[in-house]
């Protein structure tokens, strides 16, 4: 749900290939008169080293899928409050106790194996989603019913309004005539996909992957004709592919990010705050994890030890921005940050005094080192960041120096995009620098859902997603539960529930809040047009945001 601009269910795997290998013969870019085909536009997400083949939208380690090959019912746009998008629904309407969701789909729509898409495809994949909870990631817990092949309703035990836009804009429909044969979904990688989205797949490699536009899609087929997928050796790589013109959009970093305009003729660039950088920590004693960072003091005084006026310049380029350590971002979500909070915004600059003041209380005292000790133990603990992450590293080998000066020692693992996600999935970590990502909606009750609740994690040693904390918490679990039967529109009678929540990971603190990104995308409109801007924010323009990136797909244009 994985840096600013990827969030945790993130794209990128590692490995070294050279820039050229990778590029050949993929169709270029750079600027309308490039080269490569006019109509292919080369995507980088930040991919560095070899993918793994997993077309399975449901699975923690999906490489694409999502919103190009399976569609969901409605887009929402999660940058900007508009009104979902019709994908393969068409109308949707709750009663008014909010216990039955009544959607009409389109019936023009079918699979990329010709058959025809019905309600029997909806209902077999919310069923689906139901009976595997490692799929189910916000409790679903509806009964689905096909009226006929166009209506299907969604019955719930109590009101349950909030699952709306996760129902209906999160669960990518899969075929039943496919799907019910498999006997692990969670598991199964989809090599051959097949789906009713605007793309299909047309050829897979470890160094590159291209989907290319479905003929037969019910909206006619894109404009776009084809998306190639590279794999790079890191962010420099990117930087310099964008540089030479042989990649058309990426979401990263690149020197001097302000003039991009300048830097990179035909290029265009857009920051849209948005996802919440943390240090994850596997948090959880009593599921399993070990090291120091299982005590909230420990948490607590990492918190207040970091110097984020630092961690931004020299990390991000000065992009990014406040965080709440109620994880509400500061500001789309301004009127819901709780008065109960200690800090309704992380401190900017260090408070190394109420750092030392936790870790002795604690029980803590230093060594003739300067470290931090207790019963003998020093206080030490290892992060775990994916290599080629040029900023997430530079952000936590900062840290690490300004930790040092507050008694802790940390020390950076780099490690492969494998090997950081199955930690990540299985709690066998100390800390590792991630984000939290908005979730379905534009509302923190989302990302509270999906990182925050005992049902969407596990012990260590199994698959949580995306609770990767293994954060657990009554007084929370109750809120959620509570405002899920909320009208999301009463807003006085939700906020006691978002004062408990924020209230209670500030106190525990599983995700210890870094920055808030500011998620940069370049873009090559010398050769394509239909780019999403800050005046038509109608996607948050991330290249690895999924289903974001269909919607960008869908509007884009080549150049005449």
């Amino acid at each position: 749900m994985s840096r600013f601009r990827r969030a945790s269910r993130r794209l990128t795997v590692v490995g070294a290939l050279s820039l050229g290998l990778v590029l050949t013969g993929c169709g270029g870019g750079g600027s309308k008169s490039g080269g490569g085909n006019s109509d292919t536009l080369i995507a980088y997400t930040g991919q560095s080293g070899d993918y793994q083949i997993n077309f399975n939208p449901y699975s923690p380690t999906v490489i694409d899928g999502p919103g190009t090959v399976y569609e969901p019912l409605f887009f929402y746009n999660v940058a900007h409050k508009d009104d979902p998008t019709p994908r393969l629904g068409t109308e949707y309407s709750w009663n008014k106790e909010g216990t039955e969701l009544s959607v009409t789909l389109r019936s023009d729509a079918k699979w990329t194996d010709g058959q025809k898409f019905t309600a029997d495809d909806v209902v077999f994949t919310l069923d689906m989603i139901r009976k595997n909870p490692e799929m189910n990631s916000t409790g679903y817990a509806g009964t689905a019913t096909a009226v006929d092949e166009t209506h299907v309703k969604i019955a719930f035990d109590k009101p349950s309004f909030s699952d709306g836009p996760q129902i209906l804009g999160r669960f990518w429909i899969v075929p039943k005539h496919i799907w019910s044969t498999l006997s692990k979904p969670s598991e199964d990688v989809m090599k051959n996909p097949v789906g009713t989205g605007p793309f299909k797949l047309a050829d897979f490699k470890p160094q590159a992957f291209t989907l290319e536009a479905n003929p037969d899609y019910y909206g006619g087929a894109p404009a776009l004709k084809k998306i190639r997928f590279v794999a790079l050796s890191g962010n420099q790589s990117g930087a310099d592919a964008l540089k030479a013109g042989q990649i058309d959009w990426q979401t990263g970093p690149v020197p001097d990010i302000k003039d991009v305009a300048k830097n990179y003729p035909g290029y265009q660039a857009i920051t849209v705050p948005m996802n919440q950088a943390a240090l994850f920590t596997c948090s959880n004693a009593e599921l399993g994890c070990t090291g120091p960072q299982t005590d909230p003091a420990v948490r607590k005084a990492i918190y207040y030890a970091i110097d984020r006026t630092q961690l931004n310049a020299l990390a991000f380029e000065n992009t990014a921005s406040e965080i709440s350590p109620g994880y509400a971002l500061v500001t789309r979500d301004k009127a819901l940050l709780s008065s109960k909070l200690t800090d309704q915004v992380a401190p900017m600059d260090p408070q190394a005094d109420k750092a030392s003041r936790l870790l002795e209380e604690a029980g803590y005292t230093k060594d003739s080192d300067g470290i931090y000790a207790k019963n003998g133990e020093k206080l030490a603990l290892t992060v775990k960041v994916v290599s080629g992450w040029t900023d997430y590293i530079t952000a936590v080998t900062t840290i690490g120096e300004q930790l040092k000066k507050a008694g802790i020692k940390l020390t950076v693992q780099q490690v492969s995009w494998n090997e950081w996600s199955d930690a990540r999935g299985r709690g066998q970590y100390q800390l590792l620098i991630d984000s939290l990502s908005q979730g379905s909606a534009p509302d923190p009750y989302y990302l509270y859902s999906y990182f925050f609740s005992s049902k969407t994690t596990a012990p260590v040693g199994e698959a949580a997603n995306p609770n990767f904390a293994r954060f657990k918490n009554a007084d929370v679990d109750a809120a959620l539960d509570a405002l899920k039967v909320i009208d999301p529109k009463d807003t006085a009678a939700r906020q006691p529930y978002y004062d408990t929540i924020q209230a209670e990971i500030e106190k525990s603190m599983p995700y210890i809040p870094l920055l808030t990104g500011g998620t940069t995308s370049e873009f090559n409109t010398g050769k394509f047009t239909g780019w999403p801007t800050q005046d038509n924010l109608y996607a948050f323009p991330a290249v690895w945001g999924r289903p974001d990136n269909s919607e960008i797909f869908l509007h884009l244009k080549p150049a005449k």
